[in-house]
């Protein structure tokens, strides 16, 4: 009774603010009130006393008292739990006086001393009071089971059930601080590293533990208005519980196992947003678009008057699931906020223009095409009306100015979006396809550089970088870079010890030129010529990466894509200079990867083109046709072959089909006015003019490369 009524004056006189007067009387109470039966009771009673004199300010004196006690030699041994508690809160208290004590800046072995004695100190104080949180715990299950099994009563389950409870939040707690220190103060460098995935048993251990606290027994799920205070309290440790947990898991990507987590507070997070927002988030990063764009539209409908919510869901609508018109009408409601959106308004109309230039590269109608694009410029007007400063508006108005062939007009708010971000690989990329367009390729490939000196790993600028080596210098050129873009490709994504040249897989074995042939060997000279010699690199380089086609494919399907683009590219080098047999090799690699690709198919047909195989073309392209109806590539090449072998009308019915499916393609519009010559008609000449016309415009690659998103 009487150390209960000492910890309870301590803890109201440590409270508020006293007069000196009034600690000095509480010292006196402390020793008159307790009157030492055991050598422990003294003892005590001068722990509390150490805890007054800290808050007094008197630090030597806490620390007399804790010498006098000599907790150093204390030991939790046969003793109340209760000593435990207090014995660790002498050592903070030892440690916090040493740490507010002034030390010479001069000594600074002993200021090293000082350090280590007051670690030394917390150090034992965790330990103290771990072992006080063990023992608590053991005497609560003791007496709860006293109660139920020696001395039930009606109420003895309730009290069982509240001091369990009260251990459990006692424990909570202090594992919520416990992940606040790790997550603040603790190096990376102590776990694993942040692009790895962490250890199977940890991950099991603590998604599961976090999850179980924060949606334990405790989370109050009834909405009844007497529950209200407790249900409050519940959301509020439950949420301080998620965040830390949303932090740990984000730092190391593992957003598929923080959305299940979250996932699960669903059942007591009713109209809760912060919870729903951040489960929103979670499916937005690890690529669920589905379930984001339904609860980001739900946050939405909490908070009606927050026009990032609905942006959100437009960003993911666009960019994870091609949901254009949804994604059309979520930013439309932001436009409808008018000045209430504030800076979000000229990103609504910059998205709704995005959503239309979509819809119309994948119209089918000529003039539903036109339609979209004539939306589509007029919101991004609005959008750079309204702020001139932001680089993307300005990219993707050049974009769709480009998109429309109104290449001079698109060239000055690219101007302004590279002032505003000189370095942006989309802008460069962009300023690099209008100079082709202008005809300008040695500018274009100057350009080129510079993006690649920024950027030298992109794939996308590697492939520009073929295209315009090759209408500048030749193919034999654009294959040395062809030749980098595998071994590229093979640093970047294969992780695997190389194969030698006679360990390849049976089936894929590379297909050497034969350089002796009369049609590729130099008359009287044993060295290779230009075009041969990047050939023959090309081969070398590509040997190892033959060997990975055939393996089991890891990893995202971009990866695969790019090595195919990379082979049909080096085919349709190969093809450019008559190099049927290493053109074959490519196709093949090719098919390897896809075998179902509409342009494998297409270049397959190609290739049979060339070494005269007219029937087994068609064949290829009505299969690529098939798989990409309104290919225009695929289109006008069939169309073009149709022509050739007599089949005029059918022939012109396809080229008509590509130019509805590519109305600014110039070979689509050349084809179809060769057809219509052949046949006599009167419309062949137009048809000719709009080439040239599409032509003077037409960028080395389609505008279309650029990526529109959010």
């Amino acid at each position: 009774l009487h150390r209960g009524t000492l910890e309870l004056l301590c803890t109201c006189f440590l409270c508020v603010t006293l007069h000196l007067a009034s600690r000095n009387s509480l010292r006196v109470v402390c020793l008159s009130l307790y009157v030492p039966t055991q050598p422990r009771h003294l003892n005590e009673a001068l722990l509390l006393m150490a805890k007054i004199h800290y808050v007094q300010g008197d630090y030597r004196d806490a620390q007399g008292m804790c010498a006098r006690v000599g907790i150093d030699e204390l030991t939790g041994d046969e003793q109340p739990v209760y000593h435990l508690r207090l014995l660790a809160e002498a050592f903070v208290i030892k440690g916090l006086s040493l740490d507010h004590q002034a030390v010479s800046a001069a000594s600074r072995v002993r200021l090293s001393e000082r350090e280590e004695e007051c670690l030394s100190c917390y150090l034992r104080a965790c330990d103290t009071a771990l072992v006080y949180l063990q023992e608590l715990d053991k005497v609560c299950v003791s007496v709860c089971f006293c109660l139920l099994f020696y001395f039930f009563t009606p109420n003895a389950d309730n009290t069982c059930y509240f001091m369990i409870q009260s251990c459990t939040k006692l424990l909570g707690a202090a594992a919520r601080k416990l992940a606040e220190v790790l997550l603040s103060s603790v190096s990376e460098d102590s776990y694993w590293a942040p692009m790895s995935l962490p250890p199977s048993a940890w991950l099991q251990r603590e998604g599961n533990a976090g999850t179980k606290e924060a949606a334990s027994g405790d989370a109050v799920i009834s909405r009844v208005p007497d529950h209200k205070e407790a249900q409050e309290t519940s959301l509020q440790d439950t949420t301080s519980v998620y965040d830390l947990l949303s932090i740990g898991m984000a730092r190391r990507g593992q957003y598929a196992m923080l959305s299940e987590c979250l996932e699960r507070a669903m059942k007591f997070s009713f109209n809760e947003f912060h919870l729903w927002h951040q489960l929103g988030l979670s499916l937005m990063a690890c690529g669920k678009g589905v379930g984001a764009v339904s609860v980001l539209k739900e946050c939405a409908r909490m908070r009606p008057e927050d026009p990032s919510l609905p942006m959100l869901a437009a960003k993911v609508c666009i960019g994870q699931l091609h949901w254009l018109e949804e994604a059309e009408a979520l930013s439309q409601s932001v436009v409808s906020m008018g000045e209430e959106a504030a800076e979000f308004l000229p990103r609504a109309y910059l998205t709704v223009g995005l959503c239309c230039s979509l819809q119309a590269s994948d119209a089918t109608l000529k003039a539903q095409r036109d339609g979209f694009n004539r939306r589509a410029l007029e919101n991004l007007q609005k959008a750079y009306a309204l702020d001139p400063n932001d680089a993307k508006i300005a990219l993707y108005l050049s974009l769709q100015l480009a998109l429309v062939r109104q290449v001079a007009a698109a060239m000055d708010p690219l101007r302004v979006a590279l002032s505003l971000r000189r370095d942006d690989l989309h802008s460069l990329h962009l300023l690099t396809l209008l100079l082709s367009a202008q005809k300008h390729h040695q500018h274009a490939l100057e350009t080129l550089t510079l993006a690649l000196s920024q950027h030298p790993e992109n794939f996308n600028l590697l492939i520009t970088k073929v295209k315009l080596e090759e209408a500048l210098y030749g193919p034999g050129i654009a294959l040395q870079t062809c030749q980098d873009m595998l071994q590229l490709w093979q640093r970047r994504y294969d992780f695997t010890q190389p194969l030698p040249l006679s360990h390849k897989p049976s089936g894929l074995h590379l297909t050497l030129p034969d350089f002796q042939d009369p049609e590729t060997a130099l008359s009287g000279s044993g060295s290779q010529s230009g075009p041969s010699l990047a050939a023959s690199r090309l081969e070398q380089a590509t040997s190892e990466v033959s060997a990975i086609s055939s393996a089991h494919r890891q990893g995202p399907a971009y990866i695969w894509t790019t090595l195919e683009h990379i082979w049909l590219q080096a085919g349709e080098l190969f093809m450019a200079e008559g190099r049927a047999k290493e053109a074959q090799f490519c196709v093949q690699e090719a098919a390897v990867l896809f075998p179902n690709s509409h342009s494998v198919l297409l270049l397959r047909a190609r290739l049979a083109e060339l070494k005269g195989n007219q029937d087994e073309a068609k064949s290829f392209y009505d299969e690529a046709l098939a798989i990409h109806p309104n290919g225009h590539r695929i289109l006008l090449h069939l169309g073009q072959l149709l022509v050739r072998c007599g089949r005029l009308g059918l022939g012109e019915k396809v080229l008509r089909d590509a130019v509805q499916a590519q109305s600014t393609s110039h070979e689509a519009w050349s084809g179809l006015g060769e057809a219509l010559q052949s046949q006599g008609s009167s419309q062949a000449p137009d048809c000719f003019l709009t080439a040239l016309e599409l032509e003077a415009s037409c960028p080395i690659r389609p505008f279309t490369i650029i990526p529109r998103e959010l």
